[in-house]
């Protein structure tokens, strides 16, 4: 008897304890309950109040200043030639006309792009020599180019399978396609360069053809040309398919001019050569 009563004390106690212990716990962890300051991102300004700027360094002059005025704005500068990671950036620019620049950046609380119109009434500071080997001096009559070989298979390497990666496997020959067998159906073809009014490229699949115009961008500092709206020559056939139109410029002289696809079908390379017609 004696015993039965011991027990049923020491379980008492063991369940007090027990219970004890759970409230602490409780208490514990509703003391550790984190207090969270919530903050808010807050536009400093709208976008009427950005103010953008553009200095020519001549009246009508192609070399440009382009700036963002208003402080505490975060951005960058696409100036279709290429984009900025600053807030000013000065540039010569090779196409007369009105160009339009944009800025795009953050209020603080949302995003927003802006633009702003240039008149460029003369090519009044020399381009890179790079325009004037893909378009010739005359930038507005512009530069026809062709295949350096062809249209029938010839032995030469001017269309030809290469290894994939980058630029320095451009002449690295896996198969060449046109010159032993296969040429691109637009072998005849031909592709022009100008700078009219804007940054034109046209297309034409053969010799007799309607031109399909297009435009292009030329990053002379990246080495690499892109195609937008249609495509170079043999660029649509199976094999040297490039439906990004980004190309490495492997050569660009006033009589060459070599482009490299790194990712073209079938997970390999594709080198063109051409000249000017």
């Amino acid at each position: 008897m004696v015993k039965l009563i011991t027990y049923k004390i020491r379980d008492m106690k063991f369940n007090k304890i027990i219970s004890l212990i759970i409230v602490s716990f409780l208490l514990v962890f509703s003391a550790c309950d984190s207090i969270v300051d919530e903050e808010y991102l807050e536009n400093t300004t709208d976008v009427a109040g950005v103010e953008l700027s553009a200095t020519q360094s001549t009246p009508g002059g192609n070399e440009i200043t382009l700036d963002l005025v208003t402080p505490g704005i975060n951005g960058y500068w696409d100036y279709n030639l290429g984009k900025a990671l600053t807030d000013k950036v000065t540039f010569i620019y090779p196409i007369p006309g009105t160009a339009t620049f944009t800025f795009t950046g953050t209020l603080g609380a949302e995003f927003f792009s802006k633009t702003i119109d240039v008149q460029i009434d003369q090519l009044d500071h020399a381009l890179d020599q790079d325009w004037y080997d893909l378009v010739s001096e005359d930038t507005a009559g512009g530069k026809t180019w062709v295949f350096d070989g062809g249209p029938a298979p010839d032995g030469k390497m001017w269309w030809f399978m290469s290894a994939p990666g980058g630029p320095e496997n451009a002449w690295s020959l896996w198969w060449n396609a046109a010159g032993d067998c296969c040429p691109p159906v637009d072998a005849a073809g031909k592709m022009k360069f100008d700078l009219n009014g804007a940054a034109n490229f046209t297309y034409y699949s053969g010799p007799d053809a309607s031109g399909t115009l297009g435009s292009f961008v030329l990053d002379v500092a990246n080495k690499k040309l892109q195609v937008n709206g249609t495509n170079i020559l043999g660029g649509a056939t199976e094999g040297g398919d490039n439906p990004s139109g980004l190309y490495d410029i492997i050569s660009l002289t006033e009589d060459e001019l070599v482009l490299y696809a790194p990712n073209a079908a079938w997970a390999t390379g594709w080198t063109y050569v051409f000249r000017p017609e």
